[in-house]
């Protein structure tokens, strides 16, 4: 786009208090609020921003990514007048607009973003964790906010084993919320389930998911899917037919998304950057399908 210049925007958030990524009329949004700061710091109407992925009511954020567009003599003024302390208008909006954030939102770095990124169609994909307390002694209010809790214990070997069938390129209808005109189609690159002995995490129950992009609930609906394997409900090769019949299954139930979290976003080198992004806007055909260790 010419004559302007489009920033990125790298921020995180405690989803707990938001109803979602998405402006809606009368709630609380990640969206809305940072419109609201935009807005207060620019000082002009809040420009359009391009989120690398919605998330739903209550997912969490670690790393999530954005971009605008600005005029630049906006920008050249986020800097501040001659003679004030020497920042560049990154620097500047950084600063400003955690001053107007509450707690929950923070912006973690601001850029002149490269010829060709586009926050959405250019990532080359999306990791997530989950993380799930299945003893009381693991039931720590601290976390409540960003563990789920279950009373039942879990096999965690037959949750992996489960899922490993399911990575490549493939159509998750089965596990997606349909939307008109929208593909089902995603590479699902990893979804690992562990119990660390070490860490933050020690006896906790914790996925690991990575795929370029996520169609809506597919994550939390895989989640589900995992624990009816986990409990002893369904047996390991259970998602594999599921996703095989391409229809929703009520056992495979969306599970509640305060487990969850955007831990980041990764794009290709700048060079790569708009091609990426044209191929990604190109819709993705059923003949794509490819699973791994096949031709």
């Amino acid at each position: 786009m010419y004559g302007v210049i489009r920033i990125r925007l790298d921020f995180s958030y405690r989803g707990t208090d938001f109803a979602g990524w998405a402006t809606q009329p009368g709630l609380r949004t990640v969206e809305g609020v940072l419109d609201d700061a935009l807005t207060t710091v620019l000082r002009v109407p809040a420009p359009r921003v391009t989120v690398a992925g919605r998330t739903d009511s209550g997912v969490h954020s670690r790393g999530q990514v954005a971009h605008l567009d600005l005029d630049p003599q906006v920008w050249a003024r986020v800097a501040g007048r001659p003679g004030e302390a020497r920042r560049t208008p990154a620097q500047a909006l950084l600063s400003r607009l955690n001053g107007v954030l509450p707690g929950d939102l923070r912006v973690r770095a601001v850029s002149e973003a490269p010829p060709g990124f586009e926050a959405r169609f250019g990532a080359l994909l999306r990791r997530y964790t989950f993380r799930i307390a299945d003893a009381p002694e693991l039931h720590d209010p601290l976390t409540r906010d960003w563990v789920l809790w279950t009373r039942r214990g879990l096999d965690v070997g037959a949750m992996h084993a489960a899922l490993q069938p399911l990575l490549g390129v493939r159509d998750f209808a089965a596990f997606c919320r349909p939307r008109p005109g929208a593909t089902t189609i995603r590479h699902l690159q990893e979804f690992s389930w562990e119990r660390p002995s070490q860490g933050p995490d020690a006896g906790l129950v914790v996925a690991r998911i990575q795929a370029d992009a996520f169609c809506h609930n597919m994550v939390r609906a895989l989640v589900g899917a995992s624990l009816a394997v986990g409990e002893g409900r369904q047996d390991i090769d259970w998602p594999a037919q599921v996703l095989a019949l391409g229809e929703r299954d009520p056992r495979a139930g969306v599970i509640d998304a305060h487990g969850l979290v955007l831990e980041e976003v990764l794009y290709p080198p700048d060079a790569e950057l708009a091609l990426r992004a044209e191929q990604i806007r190109a819709r993705r055909m059923d003949e794509h399908v490819w699973v791994p260790g096949e031709p």
